[in-house]
């Protein structure tokens, strides 16, 4: 079975469905002729042609009203918005348009499209290339939000979200489209074809949208993550020696509730690791959700590990970015409890 990194991945299932449907456009900025900032569309254009994928003005506005349109005349547009920074433009229509579409219309329009767009931290982009906006994404009604954490399942998550009715956010976590991170910036960087999640089937399959993954069993404390911050929550309960379960929550809605509420009741304890900024970060609907259903299972309070309330800094990436000192810390307070 061929390796891939998550670049090479995303490609694979661009190509996979795009071969499978004639309906599949892909359009944003730079994704043409160049393949896009970070290759994922790299040989799209020379294979399929310039009406079916091509690039776009830089207006992720205009991207995005483009797409409603392309799906409302039963087009499946699988766009892409440069860095998750840029999609603020386009906010209205995804809120407005994309996400009420289907509900307006009492279903007799829906809205099959993807929005793909690089999030996180990690690679000195600063305050505007490293921005995690999922949550105001997943406060929206009508819109479905994936986030991978491996190459299988980059594929397979796409590939869903290309064959789902409705419409899928689609983040991607460009810290480790290359390789695994553990947190530790000063440590060489590994390649994924070490990683026995770099093994990615040839051909179509699909990895199920609101279905997560127990990336790690164990007893002591459940670890809800998602993204980057898999890899670094798996390196952190190693290199301390916790019996700890780590869940790769894969899709933020559909939220797999049944994992979760499995996994904290046996363990009794629980950490939630984000890059996002901790106030109205998504863990804190998470927090939530764990108190009101196993409450009376929990040995301590649940804990968050997240960035900081403030702008991502270029200088201090490593002091905002929740890497291993932090999540070192979350772990010892919701044991010691």
């Amino acid at each position: 079975m061929p390796t891939l990194n998550m670049i090479q991945a995303l490609n694979d299932a661009h190509k996979v469905m795009m071969r499978k449907d004639d309906d599949i456009v892909v359009f944003g900025e730079d994704i043409g002729f160049f393949g896009g900032v970070f290759r994922v569309t790299e040989g799209l254009q020379k294979e399929f042609g310039k009406t079916r994928v091509f690039d776009a003005p830089i207006s992720e506005g205009g991207i995005v009203s483009t797409a409603v349109g392309m799906a409302a005349y039963g087009l499946k547009p699988l766009i892409e918005i440069q860095f998750a920074d840029y999609i603020y433009p386009g906010y209205d229509q995804i809120v407005s348009e994309v996400a009420k579409m289907r509900y307006r219309t009492a279903a007799e329009w829906t809205m099959p499209m993807v929005i793909r767009t690089p999030y996180g931290g990690g690679i000195f982009g600063g305050q505007t290339h490293s921005q995690s906006p999922e949550s105001l994404f997943t406060h929206i009604a009508g819109l479905k939000v994936v986030i991978p954490s491996t190459p299988y399942d980059a594929k397979g998550l796409l590939i869903a979200a290309v064959e789902d009715p409705d419409p899928v956010i689609f983040f991607e976590p460009k810290r480790i489209y290359n390789g695994p991170f553990d947190g530790h910036h000063d440590r060489p960087v590994k390649p994924w074809s070490k990683h026995p999640a770099s093994e990615v089937p040839e051909g179509h399959y699909t990895v199920p949208l609101g279905k997560a993954a127990v990336v790690r069993e164990g007893g002591d404390v459940t670890i809800l993550a998602y993204g980057t911050m898999v890899h670094v929550a798996l390196a952190s309960v190693e290199e301390q020696g916790l019996d700890a379960e780590v869940i790769d929550l894969r899709t933020l809605v559909p939220l797999d509730l049944d994992t979760i509420e499995q996994s904290v009741k046996k363990t009794g304890r629980c950490l939630i690791a984000h890059e996002a900024p901790r106030t109205s970060g998504f863990g804190g609907e998470l927090v939530a959700l764990v108190q009101e259903r196993c409450f009376y299972h929990l040995e301590a309070p649940v804990e968050r590990v997240t960035g900081w309330d403030t702008p991502y800094p270029h200088a201090y990436e490593w002091s905002y970015f929740p890497g291993p000192k932090r999540m070192k810390k979350a772990l010892e307070k919701v044991m010691a409890d």
